[in-house]
């Protein structure tokens, strides 16, 4: 199906088919949340966590609260709770002992796949019917659209201070 020609759209169509999907995510969001015994936050939280793990950079737990634009208490909180769900734990920054790391354990990855890993098959499977230039397309879209989301996002939150 590479290569296959695509049917013309319209930007309101191209905005109204996003809108749908980051609806259908952000309910998808909160199924895995509760399937994987977590809040959205939490589950976000957990993220950058990740992100920060497979970077080889552990997140410092300030660090994650500026992240998930949370407060340092109700970060106290998420990582109680991931704590207590098996996900991460904390630990004393060996550089500067006041810090407070966050650190995926070990087991976390495998346990989130098990929730992932289908969506991300079926998603990634989805690729194939594009050429590479297309794909390249999607990328570039996604990263820019990205930053876009995060100035207005910035906007959004500068009016409400």
């Amino acid at each position: 199906m590479e290569g296959k020609p695509r049917p013309e759209a319209t930007t309101e169509q191209a905005l109204y088919a996003m809108d749908r999907m980051v609806a259908l995510a952000q309910f998808g969001q909160q199924d895995i949340a509760s399937l994987l015994g977590l809040n959205v936050t939490d589950l976000t939280c957990l993220g950058f966590v990740i992100e920060a793990t497979l970077a080889g950079e552990p997140l410092a737990a300030g660090d994650l609260a500026e992240q998930a634009q949370l407060t340092t208490g109700a970060v106290t909180g998420v990582l109680n709770r991931l704590e207590k769900a098996g996900y991460a734990h904390r630990e004393a920054d060996p550089v500067d002992r006041r810090r407070v790391r966050v650190v995926m354990e070990d087991s976390a990855q495998a346990r989130l796949m098990e929730v992932y890993g289908p969506f991300y098959e079926r998603i990634g499977a989805l690729f194939t019917d594009y050429t590479a230039d297309e794909v390249a397309v999607i990328a570039d879209w996604f990263s820019r659209a990205k930053g876009v989301l995060e100035e207005s996002l910035n906007d959004i939150r500068s009016a409400r201070k």
